[in-house]
């Protein structure tokens, strides 16, 4: 990130930082929703000056999920989720089972030690806290290699700055003695597994994920892949279990990255089969549909055994020839379609490799493919498949099991046999604060933001002064309301100093755009309720200074070194 916007986490949210106006206006809950109008470009740089003009943007680009599809899953939200604020997810679906059910979850996120924390770094330690009092495993992670590498930190000042992250931490109710906090160059596990890791990476990928070129250093490209095992690392404490990374979108390809690697390094790939011939996901969709028509007959209400049905190839190109794919799914606003879904492009490769198959039966299967498992491995899967099952040289097929199963045995071997039987990691999504200043948070300009360090009644008297959404005049104000969507001021009390309170974020907007709350009294009480915040939260950082220090980790470090870029 460049020097005007706040400092970033390690693989995790980077909570301050720009929010264009298009990104998206509050809901009357506190939360946002997005805007229907032209989407600005999306740019996700995980050291650079973020840029989303339009969150819904990214669900097209990136693939990230709306947070809303899996928001009723979770039994008792946080209330960042209530509100919109977590707006997006990957696989996050698998972590609120995992809660749901009382089984092992976990929950991590990192802070580069570059500054001081900040009122947006409050939303990243929440989340954490949140899922830890959830039932999770909880790790907080200090990327001083990162900070060192991408920054040029000194290790002095890394060591200030992250003692300062780690007491916020605390005193915001971070349990470390359930929990983990480490830092990245003390931790050999994280940097053996990132060894590890970097030996499926290469630069040609860095290069597109990351834009790195020439000039980048390697430490600055090491420490990339120490953020993967970062990701990853919760999985090798008890066993591997559904983990989340709570990020801002910038931090999204560290979280694409490592999910290609958690993949990667996989002992065995378990994929549903049809035939001898492979298939992608789309093409996948369509032989199964020819399958299911042709095995349940024309009236379609047959029960079908696979295996007894025969349904040969051939059958089911010439079904498959006949068949429209369904038109690739649109948001409600009209906008492009959802990645993977346009079928009708996979239409011509599923009909060439089913006519190759001639007369071969056409039968569902679970494949295990041979990744990376050592011989003995791979013997022992062959024993580990019950039911009927075919052995070829680079895969195993498997007729009486259902894809979950064939995922569990594909794990317990893989782990029993010294491999890492990693799930591949989700994630959380949340938006940029808007600065006090108006634009985009930042550290040149402390107006703009406010450090957990601040003094209250600096505090005070940054809100006090901050922009907002109100109109030229009182009497304009009481005739058209306030646009409490475009305020920073609102913000503060939906992603802050409501805490738990929905009705107070309601009370607040409601007045707000229908002109019974003006601006002055409106900031005089978020100001109020800043300096009551700094007040206690410091009062709790004194008392969890001796916490830390009982701490087993190094904030004295001994290291030597120059940095990377500055």
């Amino acid at each position: 990130m460049d020097e005007d916007t706040p400092e970033e986490t390690g693989p995790s949210a980077p909570t301050g930082g720009p929010r264009d106006e298009a990104a998206g206006s509050p809901r009357t809950d506190g939360g946002t929703e997005r805007a229907d109008g032209p989407a600005d470009e999306v740019a996700l740089d995980p050291w650079g000056s973020a840029s989303v003009g339009d969150y819904a943007d990214l669900f097209e680009e990136f693939g990230i999920e709306a947070f809303d599809d899996v928001a009723d899953d979770v039994a008792d939200p946080h209330y960042l989720m209530r509100r919109g604020v977590i707006f997006g997810h990957r696989e996050y679906d698998a972590v609120a089972e995992a809660m749901a059910n009382d089984e092992p979850f976990a929950a991590l996120s990192g802070f580069m030690p570059t500054g001081d924390p900040h009122i947006g770094h409050k939303l990243v330690f929440d989340e954490i806290i949140w899922h830890q009092r959830q039932g999770g495993d909880a790790f907080g992670l200090i990327a001083d290699l990162e900070a060192h590498s991408a920054r040029g930190m000194s290790w002095s000042e890394i060591d200030e700055h992250a003692r300062n992250y780690l007491l916020s931490l605390l005193a915001l109710g971070f349990d470390a003695e359930a929990g983990e906090i480490y830092r990245q160059s003390d931790n050999r596990e994280v940097q053996d597994l990132g060894f590890e890791l970097g030996s499926k990476a290469n630069f040609s990928e860095f290069e597109a994920i990351y834009g790195f070129d020439g000039e980048t250093n390697v430490s600055h490209m090491q420490s990339v892949v120490t953020q993967t095992a970062d990701i990853l690392y919760p999985q090798l404490v008890d066993e591997p279990k559904p983990t989340v990374i709570p990020v801002g979108p910038d931090q999204d390809p560290h979280v694409r990255l490592t999910r290609d690697l958690a993949t990667r390094v996989r002992y065995f790939k378990v994929t549903e089969a049809f035939a001898s011939f492979e298939l992608d996901d789309d093409e996948r969709q369509l032989v199964r549909a020819a399958y299911d028509a042709l095995a349940a007959g024309s009236d379609g209400d047959a029960e079908v055994n696979d295996a007894e049905t025969d349904v040969r190839c051939e059958a089911a190109a010439e079904w498959l020839a006949d068949y429209e794919p369904p038109e690739p799914d649109r948001d409600d606003a009209g906008g492009d379609a959802a990645p993977g879904l346009d079928l009708a492009a996979a239409k011509s490769t599923a009909l060439d490799k089913l006519r190759a198959g001639g007369k071969e039966p056409l039968r569902p299967r679970v494949r295990f493919f041979d990744r990376n498992a050592t011989d003995e491995a791979f013997e022992a899967l062959i024993e580990a498949v019950g039911g009927e099952k075919r052995v070829f040289d680079g895969h195993v097929d498997a007729f009486e099991m259902t894809r979950s199963e064939a995922e569990a045995v594909a794990r317990e071997v893989e782990i029993d046999h010294g491999g890492f039987g990693f799930r591949q990691p989700s994630s959380i999504y949340h938006r940029f604060m808007t600065g006090l200043t108006g634009g985009k948070m930042s550290s040149s300009i402390p107006a703009s933001h406010i450090s957990l360090l601040d003094d209250p009644e600096d505090g005070y008297d940054k809100v006090r002064s901050a922009t907002t959404g109100g109109r030229d005049t009182a009497e304009k104000q009481r005739e058209l309301g306030g646009e409490a969507d475009e305020c920073p001021v609102y913000e503060l009390y939906a992603y802050l100093l409501a805490g738990d309170d929905d009705e107070l974020t309601k009370t607040v907007y409601s007045e707000c755009v229908n002109g019974e709350r003006l601006c002055g009294g409106c900031k005089e009480q978020a100001a109020e309720l800043m300096r009551e915040f700094l007040d206690d939260h410091q009062e709790k950082r004194e008392e969890a200074e001796e916490l830390l220090d009982d701490l087993d980790i190094d904030l004295d470090s001994d290291r030597r070194g120059t940095g990377g870029e500055h």
